[in-house]
């Protein structure tokens, strides 16, 4: 459209369509015309029409919103709850499950802590539960603890581990995925339990262990900070314990054992070929 053409050279709808580009308001902008010919073909009034289409926009912005927040989530794109197999998680956990993934404890500010040996699906309940979270509207981090704590670490060296707090303080829940396997010099452990002390009672925080809390003093060092950090993980906190068989080593005996399989199948369709050959042979020569 020219810059010198007049809004009364217009018409209604080409001046509709400028006020919404004027208002950023682009997916009704786009289908006020297309929309304008059905209302009119289904007689709709004027507030029918302006309600559908301003629907219409909010439904493309949430969209549009929760592909940002996937994005930027870091959730690994496999390990959803469609993916997740049930029948393999205890009652408790199967029982607690969907009440976590509707995102509730997110509002009460609590923490979601996942216990298991290595194997057992912890990660895969977490991120499970970041998805969904993601999925009704909520902003999620999923970070390795060893990865976030020398962000934190850095942030601290360059004197703006302030403004990095700020910045993960945007996010209803950070999933802090093996904080067992973390082993930490003291300036690391201090930023990793500024960093939870920071979200207590206000931000959620989603933790998978493979280490129960009578070790995590190797992991903070000290017993009063230890004491101090498990006690705000758990005040108001959601415990889930993974049992059961290692999934990996399950999935790695499989593997290990179908080619075991084909090699025999294979072995013993040569041997009988070679057995029948060799009947065929022994009868010819009696023939003879």
């Amino acid at each position: 459209m020219s810059d010198t053409t007049s809004p009364s050279d217009l018409s209604p709808l080409q001046t509709l369509a400028l006020l919404l580009r004027v208002l950023k308001l682009p997916t009704m902008r786009k289908l006020a015309e297309e929309i304008a010919k059905t209302a009119e073909r289904e007689g709709w009034t004027f507030q029918q029409y302006l309600r559908h289409l301003a629907g219409l926009e909010v439904a493309e912005r949430r969209r549009r919103r929760i592909e940002r927040h996937q994005r930027e989530s870091g959730l690994l794109g496999e390990k959803t709850l469609a993916t997740l197999d049930r029948k393999r998680l205890s009652a408790t956990v199967a029982k607690k499950l969907p009440a976590l993934c509707e995102g509730d404890f997110v509002e009460r500010g609590e923490n979601v802590l996942v216990f298991g040996l290595p194997g057992r699906g912890k990660t895969h309940v977490a991120c499970a539960i970041g998805h969904e979270l993601v999925r009704r509207g909520r902003r999620v981090l999923f970070t390795a603890t060893y990865a976030l704590v020398q962000r934190l670490l850095s942030a601290k060296r360059d004197l703006r581990l302030e403004k990095e707090m700020a910045e993960l303080d945007g996010f209803d829940a950070v999933i802090l995925d093996d904080i067992g396997y973390v082993q930490q010099s003291r300036d690391e452990m201090e930023v990793l339990f500024t960093f939870l002390a920071e979200r207590y009672e206000r931000r959620s925080v989603v933790i998978t262990s493979n280490v129960v809390f009578s070790e995590w003093e190797r992991i903070f060092k000290d017993p009063m900070t230890t004491a101090a950090a498990i006690d705000r993980l758990v005040h108001h906190a959601v415990i889930l314990e993974m049992t059961g068989p290692s999934m990996r080593a399950e999935r790695a005996d499989e593997a290990t054992r179908a080619p075991r399989s084909a090699t025999t199948t294979t072995t013993e369709a040569t041997t009988t070929t070679a057995a029948n050959k060799r009947r065929q042979t022994e009868a010819q020569d009696g023939e003879v």
